[in-house]
């Protein structure tokens, strides 16, 4: 008895230093690149557009390239993952079918992105010409998230109880009704989780964005879909990668962090909202 409580206090050590050590890692990253940057970003950097390939002015068509990108990658990849992760959890039974779809969404998400740019550049750039565009580069991501949502949102169908499935049955629902208004609503957060996690791989993937959106330093807002733009990432990316201004650098990557944290923080606002009703 005496043994088991030391080997569970030593655990519990165990797990809270790790979770101390994640925690440090992370806030230290943060830290580091937001006091090298927050310095240099005032209202003229977030609203104005770059001059002299970025080494001078702002990063505003940055911004909205990266928030179009993800707009449209998500409307594609999340009504696609999660209808898949419906069928797989409500209506699939033990079979081929189901472990093919099984081994095609845990292969696609262990692809390198780079392969990814490059599928997308062959696939939408050259064979149905899109060209570096919006749209190619947002075609291309919401290829690389689906992966993320299928997972993630089988896991939380997966969590809703039966019961509540046979209750609803019991009162003479309909399987689809069920599915939509008792099971759904109860994996709600999942769901968001998934798109979360989405959002933080589109906003930080560079690699497949480099291919298929292209890197025109845009004057203005994107007109359209089809205009080739950077994003924050690959922004930050040629900033430091050619020496034009780490300073630009650092601030960029402060502006996509907090980029990040408002859509984290309005997605989650929307979740709690939603588990309300």
């Amino acid at each position: 008895m005496k043994k088991q409580k030391m080997i569970d206090a030593t655990l519990k050590v165990f797990i809270w230093a790790a979770s101390f050590l994640t925690v440090g890692i992370l806030a230290w990253i943060l830290l580091y690149v937001v006091t090298k940057g927050i310095g240099h970003i005032n209202w003229e950097f977030i609203t104005a557009a770059p001059q002299r390939n970025g080494l001078e002015g702002g990063v505003f068509p940055m911004i909205m390239n990266t928030v179009y990108i993800i707009l449209f990658a998500l409307s594609i990849a999340t009504p696609i993952g999660v209808s898949a992760a419906i069928y797989l959890v409500e209506y699939a039974k033990p079979g081929r079918v189901v472990r093919v779809i099984r081994f095609a969404t845990e292969t696609l998400a262990g692809i390198p992105s780079i392969i990814y740019g490059l599928f997308g550049y062959m696939f939408f750039v050259i064979t149905l010409k899109f060209g570096w565009s919006l749209i190619a580069g947002a075609f291309t991501l919401s290829i690389m998230v689906l992966p993320t949502i299928v997972r993630t949102t089988e896991e939380a169908l997966k969590s809703v109880p039966a019961m509540f499935r046979e209750g609803s049955l019991a009162l003479g629902s309909s399987k689809l009704r069920t599915i939509t208004k008792v099971v759904l609503p109860s994996a709600i957060p999942g769901v968001l989780a998934a798109v979360i996690l989405s959002i933080g791989r589109v906003v930080g993937e560079t690699a497949a964005v480099y291919f298929t959106a292209g890197t025109a330093l845009s004057r203005a807002m994107p007109e359209s879909m089809m205009q080739s733009g950077r994003t924050l990432a690959v922004h930050l990316f040629l900033l430091a990668k050619e020496a034009i201004s780490f300073e630009k650098a650092y601030a960029t990557a402060t502006v996509l962090i907090i980029t990040v944290a408002i859509i984290n923080f309005a997605a989650n606002k929307i979740a709690l909202a939603l588990k309300r009703c």
